[in-house]
């Protein structure tokens, strides 16, 4: 397989900012993890144009904060990931290695996904 690198522009956010509890023991997604996740499925849309991989991935993560604050790495996958569902990768189910790397970028926050 030719190597893949897809770019997500925007801040990433933490699970902590993208869900709250309702009722009971339930969650919901916020206003504004709704937004973020439809505009990474665009973003990944945009540039991968080829049905979606249907093998097992190895994958690579670069994490890109605007600044060197305490940021935990496994907080900021799942939005990112779950916006390739159906369109990059069939389902992130497949993701059978996964490195991440967190990096600064104060002008350019991103996230990068290499397969």
């Amino acid at each position: 397989m030719k190597k893949i690198k897809i770019n997500l522009i925007g801040i990433p956010l933490s699970n902590n900012h993208l869900y709250r509890r309702g009722r009971g023991s339930s969650f919901y997604m916020t206003e504004e993890a709704k937004a973020l996740k439809e505009s990474y499925q665009w973003q990944v849309k945009s540039q991968w144009g080829l049905k979606p991989i249907k093998e097992k991935l190895i994958i690579k993560i670069k994490l890109y904060f605007r600044d060197k604050r305490k940021h935990d790495w496994d907080n900021y996958m799942k939005i990112a990931s779950d916006a390739c569902n159906g369109i990059l990768w069939g389902d992130d189910e497949q993701v059978i290695k996964a490195t991440i790397q967190k990096c600064y970028d104060p002008k350019n926050p991103r996230i990068e996904i290499y397969i």
